[in-house]
């Protein structure tokens, strides 16, 4: 029987088949899994290959997550998450789900889980503030991974350099652990492959094009260059922001197969949502 055909409209209005391209050959001959212990970047940070995500479409504060789960709902979800091996926590300054972590942490091991956050600072002073506030927020003494949000101008390297001096400073200090970018065009993700200062990067990619910052192939191809580099990459917007929550298999399987990713974080909404992917990984990353 012929396969229904599946579309993906994106933004710009063309509508993509997510048939077009023969799964087959993206999958991999080993299996991987969600719990899957990965080395990222050069400060060689051990984490799970999948992060619970806090923030699918989160601004302002908020985020999808907090609106629906609530501080302890999102603890939750953080803590089962936990329970089945996922270390990897990913939360903003913008999602506003600091408390969130922090309550999840009041019954597991700090040392045991990898946190991420991200700020918007601007200037020594802002970034400064941000840090203190960010680890009493969290309620830890260090953060892991600390990445400089949603960078769009191609020079935002200079134009962030006061903040990023700040960065450095608290890394020197064990108070960040890690440090980098997330990029929301493809000439800040050009500028973050060919700066230094960034270990890691926060980089959107789905076989769809949704929410990214241009095709699959000339993302994939600069992220090609940060892994020479020896930088680690996140994959984000795995799902497309949601849009693909139809498509999860077909989404997973594009990304498992990505030599340039290292890991990738998905906001799971439920307990449901985020058991659903700790089965969906192994199957959709080999080859049927």
């Amino acid at each position: 029987m012929m396969q229904r055909r599946r579309f993906f409209r994106t933004a710009t209005g063309a509508a993509i088949s997510l048939n077009q391209f023969p799964y087959h050959l993206f999958a991999a001959p080993t299996k991987k899994s969600a719990t899957d212990r990965i080395t990222l970047g050069p400060r060689k940070i051990v984490l799970s290959r999948l992060a619970q995500g806090s923030g699918t479409n989160g601004v302002g504060g908020s985020s999808n997550q907090t609106r629906k789960l609530g501080v302890e709902g999102l603890a939750d979800l953080f803590r089962a998450g936990y329970d089945n091996g996922i270390t990897f926590f990913d939360a903003a300054d913008q999602y506003g789900t600091h408390p969130h972590v922090a309550r999840a942490l009041t019954t597991i091991p700090r040392d045991k889980v990898v946190l991420l956050s991200k700020t918007r600072a601007n200037t020594a002073a802002e970034m400064k503030a941000d840090i203190d506030r960010f680890r009493r927020e969290l309620k830890t003494d260090y953060i892991d991974i600390l990445l400089l949000h949603c960078m769009l101008d191609r020079d935002w390297n200079r134009k962030k350099r006061g903040a990023m001096d700040v960065i450095d400073e608290a890394q020197a200090k064990g108070v960040i652990r890690t440090k980098g970018v997330s990029c929301h065009t493809i000439e800040a993700l050009r500028t973050a492959a060919a700066e230094p200062w960034v270990e890691v990067d926060l980089a959107r990619l789905n076989p769809a094009q949704a929410a990214m910052d241009a095709d699959p192939n000339t993302v994939i191809s600069v992220l090609k260059q940060m892994k020479a580099a020896g930088k680690g990459v996140i994959g984000m917007k795995i799902l497309g922001a949601g849009k693909l929550r139809n498509n999860v298999d077909e989404a997973l399987q594009f990304a498992l197969a990505q030599d340039v990713l290292d890991c990738f974080t998905i906001g799971s909404e439920s307990r449901v949502e985020m058991e659903d992917l700790l089965r969906k990984i192994p199957a959709a990353s080999v080859r049927g």
